[in-house]
């Protein structure tokens, strides 16, 4: 018999031929479905299955190939498994997704593989005995000296160089890109794009710095760039420079930064590398090689918080209760997120960069993902929650019943794509541009452009695209020169609620905001929120016994708005906000169901004890956020992104 390395090197080269050969890697059909003003496509970039550690140690099964079935309307098995092996819960989306990504962390690949497969050299080592019978330990044994620390290393099983690892991670990196080849619909139906992507996973001293590393087509590098090989975001970009974009092949590449939240400051500093000041070369390969940002996941909300320069009452949305992930370990240490772990405070500190270096590095576009460690993308209903893992609270082995999760945590959000068609190249296009948009699961559909002169009655007509289109910029955009007289931008917002389904109707919207930050003639960066449709005093209301709703909810907003305080000097950006009815948290459904009266004499018990946890509120108003558009008076010329979205 062959050697196991050999095996696991035979195996991997038959693979990449039988499941992606050249002929299956040829143009694509054209889609049925093409509209040139472009079409809402809803999907989760975000996905891990039992390929990433930390799923794997709380006793995720499915893999890339199961996560692709799951998002495409297949029903997956989750854990806790019954002795047998068969999976104790079943999920199935009530909605499949246009589109996703395998994300899987790239750290360990090689080390899991090893210490899952007999007979490898290395699958004896105490470390692997240890994820085989103590999962858990081996997780923050693994995960420190892999991901968590300053100085990643490879662990001594690896062999010489991490040599065996390095060889052992290429079957991971064959499957996931044949599990995306798999599920790409490449006939003229367009029914579902998959994406080739894997998650950079850099938490020095448990600051988090996750990067999403989505590639725009099959053509990508030969190995993942992990944190252990490319420690910083720099060495990171310098590696996707190398191994893709300058291979002369074809490779795209966007790196979406998430949990800015959990980053304590880092994600989004205000000097450069090594305390430098930023200068105008890094900030445009920031910008270039960061076009995106995630504003919601699993583990919370980025977008803002009370206190860390704001008051905007609606910052207090999933709020995890730390600032780091030594904060979610050890409770005695958690401290509140600063203004810098937040993205709205990251759009307006790009506008003091740009101001003196000419380069904003913080003009990200938004969007959403569930961060899900049971390979089941897209999970992001608050009704049928079954906790997503990582971080939060594994699995047991049975069916007891409690919570799924931490308390602290969430189902996460979907990202939606404006494009043409449900195709690689043009969803790629729209990430690109930056014409997207983050919901916290619900799916509304959310609108904006920008322009010196829109009509009153935009909102009115059925040509609020074409006109958007033809006279300005939509989300994502950046309208340049001021022309003529033009006093003031036009911003044309439009929400759409979800519909909801047949079992399941959706819930009215409340208000729809715009989100205005501009750099002040002081230098400083200022900040405000417009109600511009609707009322965030509607009368909507939500029992939390029952959870029934009631009050009115707007099926759609709509609105045409001219900023009556604008400064044509200074560089301003908008961003939509639109905000459902209250609704019941996917905690206080659970808890309702279980009967669990925190009055009652007696112990809750631990399972059940997030229920009475007065820390969370019981009720929550989903909500979308549009990308920015920016207005720049340093660039003159046209108006910029209109059709391309270049502007680099």
């Amino acid at each position: 018999m062959l050697p196991p390395m050999i095996r696991l090197a035979l195996g991997s080269i038959v693979l990449a031929l039988v499941v992606l050969p050249p002929v299956a890697l040829a143009a694509r059909e054209p889609c049925e479905l093409n509209d040139p003003l472009r079409l809402p496509w809803f999907g989760d970039l975000h996905v891990h299955t039992a390929l990433s550690l930390d799923a794997a140690t709380q006793g995720t099964r499915g893999r890339p190939v199961d996560a692709y079935r799951f998002a495409r309307g297949g029903t997956l098995g989750i854990q806790p498994y019954d002795a047998s092996g068969n999976p104790m819960r079943e999920l199935t989306l009530e909605r499949p997704l246009d589109f996703a990504a395998v994300t899987d962390h790239a750290e360990l690949f090689g080390e899991l593989r090893i210490c899952e497969t007999p007979g490898m050299a290395g699958h004896d080592s105490f470390v692997c005995r240890l994820f085989r019978h103590w999962p858990r330990a081996a997780y923050y044994l693994m995960n420190n000296k892999a991901m968590a620390s300053e100085s990643p290393e490879r662990f001594g099983f690896c062999g010489e160089n991490g040599g065996d690892c390095k060889r052992a991670m290429l079957s991971s990196w064959i499957e996931i890109q044949a599990a995306a080849e798999q599920y790409y619909d490449r006939s003229s139906a367009c029914s579902f794009t998959s994406f080739v992507g894997y998650e950079w996973t850099g938490s020095p001293n448990g600051r988090n710095l996750h990067r999403n590393i989505i590639f725009g087509s099959s053509e990508v590098p030969g190995e993942p760039a992990s944190y252990v090989d490319a420690p910083s975001p720099r060495l990171l970009w310098d590696a996707l420079e190398r191994d893709c974009l300058n291979t002369g092949k074809g490779c795209s590449v966007v790196s979406i930064p998430h949990n800015s939240n959990l980053s304590g400051g880092l994600m989004f500093p205000s000097d450069g590398p090594d305390g430098e000041a930023m200068t105008a070369d890094y900030a445009r390969r920031r910008a270039d090689f960061e076009p995106l940002v995630e504003m919601m996941q699993h583990k919370g909300d980025s977008e803002c918080r009370i206190g860390a320069g704001e008051a905007d009452e609606y910052c207090g949305f999933e709020k995890l209760p730390y600032d780091d992930f030594i904060g979610n370990t050890f409770p005695w240490l958690r401290r509140e997120a600063g203004p810098m772990s937040f993205i709205r405070n990251a759009l307006l500190h790009g506008l003091v960069v740009e101001d003196s270096t000419g380069q904003n590095p913080y003009r990200f576009g938004l969007i959403g993902g569930t961060d899900t460690h049971l390979a089941a993308a897209g999970a992001a209903e608050e009704t049928s929650f079954p906790g997503h893992g990582g971080a939060g609270k594994p699995a047991g082995r049975d069916l007891a019943p409690g919570l799924p999760d931490n308390i602290e945590n969430n189902p996460g959000g979907l990202v939606v794509l404006w494009a043409e068609e449900n195709s690689r190249p043009a969803l790629f296009a729209a990430l690109r541009r930056r014409e997207t948009y983050a919901t916290s699961g619900p799916r509304m559909l959310l609108r904006l452009f920008a322009a010196w002169e829109l009509a009153d009655d935009m909102c009115e007509g059925e040509n609020f695209a074409r006109e958007g289109y033809s006279s300005g910029v939509p989300m994502g955009g950046v309208l340049a020169s001021l022309p003529g007289e033009s006093s003031a931008p036009v911003i044309a917002v439009s929400a759409m609620a979800d519909p909801g389904t047949a079992a399941r109707p959706g819930t009215g919207l409340q208000v729809l905001q715009l989100v205005k930050g501009w750099l002040g003639k002081d230098g400083k960066p200022h900040s405000r929120v417009v109600d511009v449709a609707g009322d965030r005093n509607n009368g909507a209301r939500v029992d939390t016994e029952s959870c029934e709703v009631s009050g009115p909810g707007s099926g759609s907003l709509c609105a045409v708005w001219r900023d009556p305080d604008f400064d044509p000097s200074v560089p301003t950006f908008y961003y939509a906000r639109v905000i459902e009815n209250p609704v019941c948290r996917w905690s206080t459904l659970l808890c309702n169901q279980a009967d669990i009266d925190c009055d009652a004499e007696g112990e809750i018990g631990e399972a059940y004890s997030g229920c009475c946890d007065s820390s969370y509120p019981r009720v929550i108003q989903e909500r979308a956020w549009s990308s920015p558009v920016w207005y720049n008076p340093v660039s003159r010329g046209t108006l910029v992104q209109a059709k391309t979205g270049e502007d680099r």
